[in-house]
């Protein structure tokens, strides 16, 4: 079985996080409940806010599950 990955990184204006599900755009997370529900729709079932911010399927650029707007 291959290894899904989930990379999140932060807009280039305004708040929320672009999601990359396995290499391709799911589009933008404003919260951890929005990147639980692209997570949901892109075939992982039953994960919720608590599960994607401890997940170590997630890659965090810019910032930890913490942070929703570009930082600096």
């Amino acid at each position: 079985m291959t290894e899904r990955s989930v990379v999140v990184s932060p807009l280039v204006k305004g708040e929320g996080r672009q999601v990359c599900v396995d290499g391709e755009s799911m589009g933008a997370a404003f919260s951890l409940r929005g990147l639980a529900e692209i997570m949901r729709r892109a075939g992982w079932t039953d994960v919720d806010e608590i599960d994607v911010a401890d997940s170590p399927v997630i890659e965090w650029h810019g910032g930890g599950p913490e942070v929703w707007s570009r930082q600096g």
